[in-house]
């Protein structure tokens, strides 16, 4: 039964990272590091990533999930600004995900998630400002044990740091249509997979990937307006290369170029203040995953 229904969890972990645009795989754990190398703007960013999520069986049919991530940003600003560059050169993400997993009917779950989640500079300890809340809910269909196996996940997500009062909608659509060729259609991440063996994947994929996190101490700007938030958004195009160590655990490469990136400072409203970044950039991710497919 655990193989039957973990699968769904991971797929929910995924999708809930939609309205974060911080994308977040399938997996039971992830050790990731990401290099954004400096740009045109003299920005460059590293990220420590670190993640693991468990199950805990309620009876044969329902399943909790308990999991948690931890991200940390070192950011190097080379270009002057008119501010103490200080405040926004160690960011950090704490999430704590909830889950529940039970039989919708024969060919549904029902999965839903609550995601707390800490953002912050943490200069002064935790804040109030630093609490953020997310929450997804979906219906998972899976066929497994046919000709061309597939996988779809629909739903809704909220999330507290998009400024958008009401659920947003989430679809994501995987095929294994060919036994060396399969395709994942959705948000945050598409991609266009090769299995040349049982150990190597090669791929080619769209996904987004950012942060919205909030600085305790406001940073007061030349015209008087007051930088309370920073994010950064990107939609990135990469090429990947999986080295599959076992059927759940696997090294991984992924190297691209933003195609649209900007990284803002936001006012307590979350209306931009100053543009801190809007180069293209190249995009290193590297890791080790335990994963449940």
């Amino acid at each position: 039964m655990i193989n039957k229904l973990f699968p769904s969890v991971c797929i929910v972990l995924m999708l809930i990272q939609f309205s974060n645009t911080c994308a977040q795989s399938t997996d039971l754990v992830r050790v990731e590091y990401l290099r954004i190398p400096e740009n045109e703007s003299g920005i460059q960013t590293s990220r420590y990533k670190f993640l693991l999520n468990a199950p805990i069986k309620v009876n044969e049919e329902n399943y909790l999930i308990i999991g948690g991530e931890y991200n940390q940003f070192d950011v190097d600003f080379s270009q002057q600004l008119p501010f103490d560059k200080s405040e926004l050169q160690k960011l950090h993400i704490i999430d704590l995900n909830l889950g529940y997993i039970t039989k919708w009917n024969d060919n549904w779950r029902f999965i839903g998630i609550l995601t707390p989640r800490l953002a912050s500079n943490f200069t002064e300890g935790a804040m109030t400002d630093d609490f953020f809340f997310n929450a997804t809910a979906t219906l998972w269909k899976e066929k497994k044990d046919v000709e061309k196996p597939f996988r779809i996940v629909l739903g809704l997500t909220y999330n507290s740091t998009t400024g958008l009062p009401i659920p947003l909608p989430l679809i994501s659509y995987y095929k294994r249509f060919h036994p060396k060729w399969s395709y994942t259609l959705g948000i945050p991440k598409m991609n266009f997979k090769y299995h040349p063996s049982s150990n190597h994947t090669l791929q080619l994929a769209l996904l987004l990937d950012g942060y919205f996190i909030n600085i305790q101490d406001d940073i007061l700007l030349p015209d008087n307006t007051l930088g309370s938030r920073i994010s950064l958004s990107a939609l990135i195009g990469v090429i990947g290369y999986q080295y599959n160590i076992t059927k759940m655990m696997s090294l991984y490469v992924l190297g691209g170029r933003s195609l649209i990136q900007e990284g803002i400072l936001r006012n307590d409203r979350r209306d931009r203040t100053l543009l801190l970044n809007d180069e293209a950039n190249f995009y290193l991710r590297t890791g080790f995953k335990i994963s449940i497919f």
